[in-house]
């Protein structure tokens, strides 16, 4: 099945990522603007800027039990994004790295546990990896050798995590432990051709809409990696896509593009016939208030 969509919003973003339903809102961000940006419930409304960061910022993720509280792959790291701006560094693994690097596309899991991939900023094979941070505050690297890390995303019972590698065309599955968030052995769940999976979203039904960069579209895989339908999109690159019940919104890029279209750029929806669960929140046995640190980074 194909369908055609058109942007109602007049926003045009450089490199449009990371967008997350939390359940009433739709947040995502302009990932080298450091820009997080919700989308106000009228269609045509403009996107409204919530946050700005001086570095990267890839996704976020709420904080349970602190509105306002978002925690973030950012710059080389981990941080909390409060209400008022503030930053609370909680790691920055990628800061000595041989080459220079970025935080990437992150997502918390049904556990309250927050993964973040991690690339270097040419795209350097094999530089990448992929972070989770625990409850107790902990980040750890639970997989490395990866070029461009997308997703992860993770089935409602967060049981498992898919994870896109968008430079190699691939899309790995794997089992996740739930006390321990230890991962199982990748297993492929879809390899594409002629484009790079990019953003990803799991339904309830357990399928994935994956965004593939280059081509325009974005699809939607059965458990089983069978192709279910293609939507088609006039703007060439698709990055991110998440689900707000039945409707899917799809975050596209301008960036790279010599001539960008009218479109490039833009955020699109379109209504589908399985709905999707809210991204979780990030759960933190203890967060700190921003009066507590120092000076901000």
């Amino acid at each position: 099945m194909t369908a055609d969509l058109r942007a109602a919003r007049p926003d045009r973003l450089e490199l449009g990522e990371g967008i997350r339903w939390t359940g009433t809102d739709v947040v995502l961000v302009d990932i080298l603007a450091g820009r997080l940006l919700s989308a106000p419930h009228e269609p045509t409304a403009p996107l409204r800027t919530l946050a700005q960061l001086p570095v990267p910022l890839g996704a976020v993720a709420p904080v349970a039990g602190h509105s306002g509280t978002w925690i973030a792959a950012a710059g080389t790291g981990i941080c909390l994004l409060h209400a008022d701006g503030t930053l609370d560094w909680l790691a920055r693994p990628e800061d000595d790295a041989p080459t220079r690097m970025r935080m990437n596309d992150a997502v918390a899991d049904p556990f309250g546990r927050f993964w973040a991939g991690s690339m270097a900023y040419d795209a350097d094979d094999g530089a990448g990896s992929l972070y989770r941070l625990d409850r107790d505050g902990t980040v750890v690297r639970v997989l490395d050798g990866i070029t461009v890390p997308n997703g992860p995303a993770f089935t409602p019972d967060g049981g498992l995590m898919y994870l896109a590698d968008s430079a190699r065309g691939v899309v790995r599955r794997h089992a996740v432990d739930p006390v321990t968030g230890d991962l199982g052995a990748p297993e492929e769940f879809v390899t594409i051709r002629g484009g790079s999976p990019d953003g990803m979203a799991v339904d309830v039904e357990g399928a994935v809409w994956i965004a593939v960069w280059g081509t325009g579209t974005v699809r939607r895989h059965l458990p089983d990696g069978t192709l279910d339908r293609t939507l088609r999109l006039p703007a060439r690159q698709p990055a991110g896509v998440c689900l707000a019940h039945d409707v899917l919104h799809i975050t596209t890029a301008r960036v790279g593009l010599g001539v960008p279209g009218d479109e490039d750029g833009a955020l699109f929806t379109a209504r589908v016939d399985v709905p999707g669960t809210p991204t979780p929140a990030c759960r933190l046995d203890s967060v700190r208030h921003p009066s507590t640190l120092g000076d901000p980074a």
